[in-house]
């Protein structure tokens, strides 16, 4: 496949990778708000949003017109410049972003609504996950995705020896052990991230396998041609045609 090479600028905390946020336009961006959207009760206009490591908050910025409130939590103060101009061209008025690593300070506040794509894995530790049950209301719904172990290319790439890409076939297939040692963030098993969530609190209500939106592909014949038939659909059964786990999960 002849892929793009549009691997963005790495933005770590203390020497750890955190990446960097889809672009506006990315289709994997739609993909989960379209799956989002479709979560029984979710959506409202008298429910209050919080974003989780939201980026540049493309995702809460699509989700704004369906929801009271969405307040984004952020540890980048170029993602937050990004998300303010952004906001802005949009017109966009209920939504607002805070700098703050929930893995080391208190946000007292709590939501109604919670979604987190692609966070957790860069967690210092995971199991501070408890944090997004803290951040809930009783009765709360969180929407959570996770990169999933079965896609074939290694989602966010991996320190490798001798190995200038980084994105090598397969390697996250590997043994936990082996590839926590050189991956740059940590991959899931529906299993995995269900026991995570289990143990921070959460009742876990459904996981959905999102379908690969093939974003890093170039423009042209291949791309149009995997994108409406093979990877048309926003979910599928397949873990192998699937770059992320989506988990919907309550505070009961």
């Amino acid at each position: 496949m002849a892929f793009e090479a549009r691997v963005p600028e790495e933005l770590t905390i203390d020497n750890h990778y955190i990446g960097r946020p889809a672009d506006f336009g990315d289709k994997i961006i739609q993909r989960r708000i379209n799956v989002v959207k479709n979560i029984p009760n979710f959506i409202g206009k008298n429910l209050e949003l919080v974003d989780i490591g939201c980026g540049n908050g493309a995702s809460m910025l699509l989700l704004a017109d369906s929801m009271k409130s969405c307040l984004g939590l952020e540890l980048f103060e170029e993602n937050k410049r990004d998300f303010e101009a952004q906001r802005k061209i949009q017109n966009v008025e209920n939504c607002s972003l805070e700098l703050i690593n929930i893995e080391q300070e208190v946000f007292k506040t709590q939501f109604d609504r919670l979604i987190s794509f692609e966070v957790i894995e860069h967690l210092q530790d995971e199991k501070n996950v408890k944090a997004y049950y803290n951040l809930l209301k009783k009765g709360g719904i969180a929407a959570i995705s996770v990169p999933n172990k079965w896609w074939i290319f290694e989602t966010h790439g991996a320190n490798l020896p001798l190995l200038p890409w980084n994105r090598v076939p397969f390697f996250s297939w590997l043994p936990r052990p082996i590839h926590e040692k050189f991956a740059k963030a940590r991959i899931y098993t529906k299993q995995r991230i269900k026991n995570l969530l289990e143990e921070a609190g959460f009742v876990v209500v459904s996981m959905e396998y999102i379908t690969a939106p093939m974003d890093v592909l170039k423009e042209g014949w291949l791309k149009k041609n995997l994108t409406s038939t093979i990877f048309k659909d926003d979910t599928t059964t397949s873990p192998f045609l699937s770059t992320s786990i989506l988990v919907v999960a309550e505070k009961r």
